[in-house]
C-alpha cells in the first residue's frame, strides 16, 4: 500500500493559535486539496493524524470536529480527492496520553487499524512534534513551511535529514516526480 500521513492544521488548512473550532474557520491552504486529489489519483492512500486538544480545552465538541471534517471531506471530493482515515487525539498537553504527538500512539493506532508497517511511510507535518512522532515509528518525516513550519525550521533541533517543502503542493510535486523514493 502506498500511504502518506498528513497532519491537518498547517498542512491542509490554515492553522490558528485560537484553534479551528467551527467549519467556517476551516479554510484550506491554496493547492492543498488539489495535492491530495493528485496523490489519490496516483494510487496513494491518505491518512490524517491530528492533535485536537481544543476538545479537551472545551473549545469544541467531538461532534463539531466531525462537522469540520465533513466540510474538509466535501471540499476534497469536489476536487476529486478523498481521505482514507482520520485519526485524532482529543487530549490536552497535560493529559499524559500516548496518542498526542509527539508521542507515537496515534501512528501506532494507524499501524494496527490499517495493518501496515509505517517504516519509510512519508508523514508530512509542520511542527517538531510531527517529526518526532513519525520517527518513533520509523516513518519518514517531511516538513512543510506552511502553518508552524517556518518557525519550526528556525527553532527545531530535530530536523536533520528531514526534507522541507514550501507546502503540501510542492511536496506532492516532488513525490510524483520521483524525487522522494518510497520503499
Amino acid at each position: 500500500m502506498k500511504l502518506v500521513i498528513l497532519d491537518r492544521d498547517g498542512v491542509i488548512n490554515y492553522d490558528s493559535d485560537n484553534f479551528i473550532k467551527t467549519p467556517e474557520e476551516w479554510i484550506p491552504i491554496p493547492g492543498s486539496l488539489e495535492a491530495i486529489a493528485r496523490l489519490k489519483r496516483e494510487g496513494y492512500s491518505i491518512v490524517i493524524a491530528t492533535n485536537q486538544s481544543g476538545i479537551a480545552r472545551g473549545l469544541l465538541t467531538t461532534d463539531m470536529l466531525h462537522r469540520i471534517h465533513s466540510k474538509m471531506l466535501q471540499a476534497l471530493r469536489n476536487k476529486g480527492g478523498d481521505i482514507d482515515a482520520i485519526f485524532f487525539c482529543p487530549h490536552g498537553p497535560g493529559d499524559g496520553c500516548r496518542c498526542r504527538k509527539p508521542r507515537p500512539g496515534m501512528f501506532e493506532d494507524i499501524t494496527q487499524r490499517m495493518k501496515i508497517n509505517l517504516s519509510n511511510v512519508l508523514a508530512v507535518g509542520d511542527s517538531e512534534r510531527d517529526v518526532v512522532a513519525a520517527r518513533d515509528v520509523m516513518a519518514r518525516p517531511v516538513l512543510v513551511k506552511t502553518g508552524k513550519g517556518a518557525k519550526t525550521l528556525k527553532t527545531s533541533t530535530q530536523l536533520e535529514g528531514v526534507p522541507v517543502f514550501k507546502d503540501l503542493a510542492s511536496f506532492t510535486d516532488s513525490l510524483l516526480r520521483g524525487e522522494l523514493v518510497v520503499s
